[in-house]
Order: structure tokens, then C-alpha cells, then sequence
């Protein structure tokens, strides 16, 4: 007499359950830091004019010696220089006192990371840049959340990865 042995075919019901859960559980952790990177990727336009600003105003220190005493003599356009966009709604240029440095602002709608609808009118964060100058007459930059360091923030998750010390 002999016996045949079936051969199991196919994933039981269990194994089955086990991957879907585990699947489940990736999915639960990627979500969140995939929607992070994207707002940080939006923040890169921001940065990007930013780094115009950076530019033309180190230029200007090393041909005067001096910052100006206001934001125009910079030559940069800082009234709605970003018309139509949907994430960075303009640049303001702080010009510094005696022993201060000058802080270029990118102020950003609030939508990039909340998703809410985008309005022009729709509510602003901000991050800037802190430049300033050696005894050797270079420049150098710092990123720093909010308008001033302790206002106007936008979360440090949110900052592009140069801007999160």
C-alpha cells in the first residue's frame, strides 16, 4: 500500500495576512516622509532666489566695502518678485546696523505644506539667510527658520537639508 503525499500549492490564508500587514506597516512609515521631502523639494524654489539675492549682495559689499543703507541700493527687486507663484510670495532684504548682519527673507505660503487651497491671499512663514562679511572682505551665510530667528517660523522638517544645521 502506498500513500501519495499532496503538495501544497499556493500561500495560505495566514502567510498571506502577515504580507499585507507588513505592507501595511511600510506604507504607514514612507507616507509621511515622502510628503515632507515634497515640501522640502518646493522649498528649493525659495532658496534658489535666495541665492540670487546672495549673489548681488556680495557683490555690491565687495565693491563698496560697505552694505547700503537701504534694501534698493542692493539692486534687487523685492516687492511681489514672485507674481504667480504658488509658493514663495516675495523677498524682503533687512539691512544691518553697526556690528549686524544682512538678512534676506523668503517669505512662503502656508499652503506648501498644509495643503490647503492657494490663494494670493493665503497667510506666510518664512526662512532666511544671515550673510556676513570677514576681515578678508568674503561673505558668508547662514540658514535660520523664521523672519528674524524667532518669529514667522517655518518648521525646521520643512527646511531644505543646507537649512537644518
Amino acid at each position: 500500500m502506498k500513500l501519495q503525499k499532496k503538495v501544497q500549492q499556493g500561500f495560505t490564508l495566514i502567510e498571506l495576512m502577515i504580507v499585507i500587514a507588513i505592507v501595511g506597516i511600510l506604507a504607514a512609515i514612507a507616507l509621511p516622509a515622502y510628503q515632507d521631502y515634497i515640501v522640502r523639494s518646493k522649498l528649493s524654489e525659495a532658496l534658489g532666489a535666495l541665492a540670487e539675492s546672495k549673489t548681488t549682495i556680495a557683490e555690491y559689499v565687495a565693491a563698496n566695502g560697505t552694505y547700503p543703507t537701504d534694501a534698493t541700493s542692493f539692486g534687487l527687486n523685492t516687492i511681489a518678485i514672485r507674481p504667480g507663484s504658488e509658493i514663495l510670495k516675495f523677498i524682503s532684504i533687512a539691512t544691518p546696523t553697526v556690528n549686524q548682519s544682512v538678512r534676506v527673507v523668503a517669505n512662503v505660503y502656508t499652503t506648501v505644506w498644509d495643503g490647503g487651497t492657494w490663494t494670493s491671499s493665503v497667510g506666510t512663514l518664512a526662512f532666511h539667510l544671515s550673510g556676513s562679511t570677514h576681515s578678508d572682505g568674503t561673505m558668508s551665510w547662514d540658514c535660520i527658520p523664521g523672519d528674524d530667528g524667532k518669529i514667522n517660523k517655518i518648521k525646521t522638517k520643512y527646511l531644505p537639508a543646507n537649512c537644518r544645521g
